[in-house]
């Protein structure tokens, strides 16, 4: 088995790791020091040289070159090691190392007070570029800030004294068993709730959640199209910890968001007397989470709640942020609720039995977070999407977290410094007001909520454009991103009138004036009172589709 090291400078990772390696007869790796060798050169002057990019993509291949996770020796122990790694503090920044350093290892992070960890480097004669400049105390404060939700995704150990204190620690931990299955890329304590990706974790993260709120019983909301997937293996193994289930399903799809669904499934915890404090647990699609967060926000009042995502909609941007909500006649989302789930859990693996129409479908939005400024985010997805969509294994699982890791951070940072959508949140609806109203024209049905966002991003992109705010390159990359992913292509059959109707009651407006958000050169802006007359040639030039050469879609 090999042990991974994590943490900010200071924290001993290279002396921990050479005392553990020692005593269980494994092999010691610093990839720092693996990358001076093959450089031939200091981080220092690595640094000096090729700046951060370059150290980043040497630290990349170095992690790389250690292969796949080493298997544990014939007859080894619980606390053998194959192989120790140190890493740098920064590794884990990067969701590919992060993946293969956690994949089929075990992963300590040595946390210690900043106060500890700034003495521990002024006593140090090695130079961290990083924290080079400036108070060394602000540095490593700044740096956590950045990294902790990376370093919490291993298994912490306080690393505030001595180095032998840290390792009799790791020795303990590995002597209490194998490591637990699955593989944790990111754990985050934030003001709006904790969010976790892991892939194999939903279980186990389900379990944890409802023994830190008490629960008595799993109260789980679901549909039958997740339940059928995936929500039965998840029930089994929350019946095999010990917990006591209560399902409450709801439909599938949109027609779960209907005030009448939402009076029955709160009939249902009535019948089942779910207490004020009981949290639920919503296992489904963006539509089962709007759903079952609104019945949480209004049942009792409010009550706790869950969030298990299970589209690729979902875990990417639905189920993160609050925004609980169902549908009424005259327009989608009309009737909501701001109302935080504690926890969001985040599963890739529950992505496994979508059908490829609604894995495409969700990377619009994924399209949308990249163009709103996460230039990674647009490059891995002209480069994996199409593979992502069809669910290819060859750009999976590293491809699809970086993804769903990079588009979800983007919503939650947003939603983090403006929690009721009254300022910077509102760059989210991007490519959402025209895609609302095609779907609120389609009925709510014959369009998955990701395709018509499609749409919408091809709109906003053409109004960018006439107006002034979006480079021509920049709107063309958008729509060549969505001609690789098969998105937003074809003609659609809904009147145009009926579609302009739906955009009078968008809730998007401001004294009766709708305000449309446009991509620029790298990120957003706000355009108020667009030309009607402008808002109908763009939109019926994205109804008629966009011609693309058959053999060349994905």
């Amino acid at each position: 088995m090999d042990i991974v090291l994590v943490g900010l400078p200071g924290s001993g990772k290279t002396e921990v790791g050479r005392r553990l390696a020692a005593r269980s007869g494994g092999t010691f790796i610093d990839t720092d020091r693996e990358i001076e060798r093959a450089a031939g050169r200091s981080i220092e002057a690595i640094f000096r040289s090729d700046g951060e990019a370059g150290f980043r993509a040497l630290e990349r291949a170095t992690i790389e070159a250690l292969g796949p996770a080493a298997a544990d020796a014939p007859g080894a122990g619980d606390h053998a090691a194959a192989r120790v790694i140190a890493t740098g503090a920064g590794a884990v920044v990067d969701p590919r190392n992060r993946w293969r350093l956690a994949d089929g290892r075990r992963a300590f992070w040595l946390d210690a007070p900043g106060a500890r960890l700034a003495e521990r480097l002024e006593r140090s004669p090695t130079v961290r570029p990083l924290l080079a400049e400036g108070d060394l105390a602000t540095g490593l404060e700044r740096l956590r800030h950045h990294r902790e939700r990376f370093y919490a995704a291993a298994e912490r150990v306080d690393a505030d004294g001595p180095p032998g204190v840290a390792v009799e620690a790791i020795e303990e931990r590995l002597r209490g068993g194998h490591m637990a299955g699955g593989v944790t890329l990111l754990r985050a304590g934030l003001a709006i709730g904790r969010v976790v990706l892991g892939v194999g974790v939903a279980a186990a993260e389900i379990d944890a959640e409802l023994r830190r709120a008490g629960a008595r019983r799993a109260v789980i909301v679901t549909e039958p199209g997740a339940r059928a997937a995936v929500g039965r293996g998840l029930e089994a193994a929350l019946a095999s910890r010990g917990w006591t289930l209560e399902v409450v399903e709801l439909p599938q799809g949109e027609a779960a968001k209907r005030l009448s669904i939402i009076e029955t499934a709160a009939g249902e915890l009535a019948r089942v007397r779910v207490e004020r404090d009981e949290p639920i647990v919503a296992i489904g699609g963006g539509a089962l989470t709007d759903a079952a967060g609104f019945l949480a926000a209004t049942y009792q009042r409010g009550i706790p709640w869950l969030a298990v995502p299970t589209t690729m909609l979902g875990q990417l941007d639905a189920a993160l942020g609050g925004k609980t909500a169902v549908d009424i006649d005259a327009g989608k989302n009309l009737v909501g609720a701001f109302h935080l789930p504690s926890a969001v859990i985040v599963d890739p693996d529950l992505l496994a039995p979508l059908p490829v129409r609604d894995r495409r479908a969700g990377l619009a939005e994924a399209v949308k977070d990249g163009v709103l400024g996460d230039e990674r985010l647009l490059e891995v997805l002209q480069a994996d999407g199409a593979a992502i969509a069809a669910g290819h294994r060859t750009a999976e699982p590293s491809a699809l977290a970086e993804v769903i890791e990079r588009a979800a951070w983007l919503k939650l940072s947003l939603v983090e410094s403006d929690p009721l959508e009254r300022g910077d949140r509102m760059a989210l609806n991007l490519g959402h007001t025209l895609g609302h109203a095609i779907e609120a024209a389609a009925g709510f049905g014959p369009l998955l909520h990701g395709e018509a966002v499609a749409y919408g991003l091809r709109a906003a992109a053409r109004l960018g454009v006439r107006l002034g705010s979006t480079p021509a390159e920049r709107a063309e990359r958008i729509e060549s991103m969505l001609d690789t992913l098969s998105l937003a292509i074809d003609p659609l059959p809904y009147p145009l009138d009926e579609v302009l109707d739906v955009l009078a009651t968008d809730k998007k407006r401001r004294g009766g004036v709708l305000r449309w958000v446009l991509p620029t050169a790298g990120a957003w802006t706000v355009a108020d009172g667009v030309p009607e007359a402008l808002v109908r040639e763009v939109a019926s030039g994205v109804l008629a589709g966009r011609p693309v050469d058959a053999a060349a879609r994905p």
